[in-house]
């Protein structure tokens, strides 16, 4: 049975052209959103080609990124999880070329974990986009990476005690990067906000 709107849309052109371009307009607008969210994560990821000092990564960031702009919230956890891994392989190909590696090695468990739990500490933190909380976010991913990355170091590597003192040395050892991952934080994900907010402003059409 044919709706009286499809109906009315066909009887009035004037409206059906209307119709026609504010739902191709939204649809763009949806496209581009879509390529400049995957854009940004992929240049964010590549990044890590570049030297740099230990743990000034975009990882977390990338989390970060897509748990404010995916609008479907798993893809903010699967996408950077699988950036990490595909970077990972990357660099693996590249700058570690000399090193025997594997396609997915057990430390990795860690990183992802982190990555997940930053994923969902953005979600909550970052329903609005200020200085704020792109400062308190950074710093919160920094804190959950450090926990649990070196909470897996100390539990399936060598380096340490299984006690709570090779623990503690563990957390102890880690301290040193811990401004490195809190700045990583702070630039990538400032810039990725910065580059899609001004984008959006700039190029994204009104429907």
């Amino acid at each position: 049975m044919r709706s009286n709107f499809s109906f009315n849309l066909k009887k009035n052109p004037k409206m059906y052209i209307k119709f026609a371009s504010k739902n191709n307009m939204e649809f763009n607008n949806k496209t581009f959103k879509i390529i400049l969210i995957f854009g940004l994560i992929a240049l964010a990821a590549f990044s890590r080609l570049i030297p740099h000092p230990g743990n000034f990564t975009p990882l977390a960031a990338i989390a970060l990124f897509g748990a404010a702009y995916f609008s479907n919230k798993k893809w903010a956890i699967i996408i950077p999880i699988l950036a990490w891994w595909l970077s990972d392989l990357l660099l693996n190909a590249t700058v570690f070329a000399q090193y025997e590696t594997t396609l997915l090695a057990s430390y990795q468990f860690w990183s992802f974990l982190s990555i997940a739990l930053i994923a969902v500490a953005g979600y909550f933190m970052l329903r609005k986009i200020s200085f704020k909380t792109i400062f308190g976010s950074a710093f919160v991913a920094a804190i959950i990476f450090f926990l649990i990355s070196n909470f897996g170091v100390w539990l399936t590597g060598t380096m340490y005690p299984i006690n709570i003192g090779g623990l503690i040395s563990c957390y102890v050892a880690g301290i040193p990067f811990f401004h490195w991952s809190l700045l990583g934080n702070i630039f990538y994900l400032g810039l990725m906000v910065g580059v899609y907010e001004w984008a959006s402003a700039r190029y994204l059409k009104l429907a």
